[in-house]
């Protein structure tokens, strides 16, 4: 098993550990976030400042790493809270992120909130969703989800979607997928798609 497949397992094992029948569930007190099932995520094309992908979908953008100008913009535009799944260690990097980030969030009058995912230290858990989870309920305004290039938030936004807002793992891959999930290689390998599905 490749590193790659390694973590989708991982991501999807950990994060959606609710089986959902159909495309939709109604989920009992789901915060509302915005969101047209049958509308996909569309990405936002001309954003002031540089960012390495973005998507919205709801009230929610899912984004790559986000440039100074690009904070201020979304300062501008309405974000009430800025989540950052990026490592400490990719956060520090001056030559990944030349600024600090949480000071720039912070200063813009924004939540800042980090929920690092990646490597042994920062494992993929369900705790990871609880916490963004918590975000989107504290705030009822627009939200920014963002990593490197947009994979990790987009998987974290796919498991939000089937734990929180009770979307079935097919419904929320293909919103994983109109973003930042892309095909697994060994879907090429073989030729075929492969259709995710819980072990138990």
């Amino acid at each position: 098993m490749t590193l790659r497949i390694a973590i989708v397992v991982a991501i999807l094992v950990c994060f959606c550990s609710i089986p959902v029948v159909g495309q939709q569930t109604e989920v009992e007190n789901a915060v509302e976030i915005g969101l047209d099932p049958d509308t996909m995520p569309h990405e936002v094309s001309g954003f002031e400042g540089e960012i390495r992908g973005l998507w919205r979908d709801g009230r929610v953008f899912i984004a790559g790493q986000p440039d100074e100008v690009a904070f201020d913009r979304f300062q501008k535009i309405g974000v009430a809270a800025v989540v950052n799944l990026r490592t400490s260690a990719e956060m520090n990097d001056r030559e990944r992120v030349p600024f600090d980030e949480a000071a720039v969030v912070e200063a813009l009058g924004l939540e800042y909130v980090h929920i690092p995912l990646g490597g042994d230290d920062d494992p993929y858990t369900p705790a990871a969703v609880d916490r963004f989870a918590a975000v989107l309920e504290h705030h009822d305004g627009l939200v920014v989800l963002h990593c490197t290039v947009a994979w990790r938030a987009s998987y974290m936004w796919t498991a939000y979607l089937v734990r929180e807002q009770g979307f079935s793992l097919a419904a929320a891959m293909a919103r994983g997928e109109a973003m930042a999930i892309g095909d697994l290689p060994i879907e090429g390998l073989l030729g075929r798609p492969l259709e995710l599905v819980y072990a138990d």
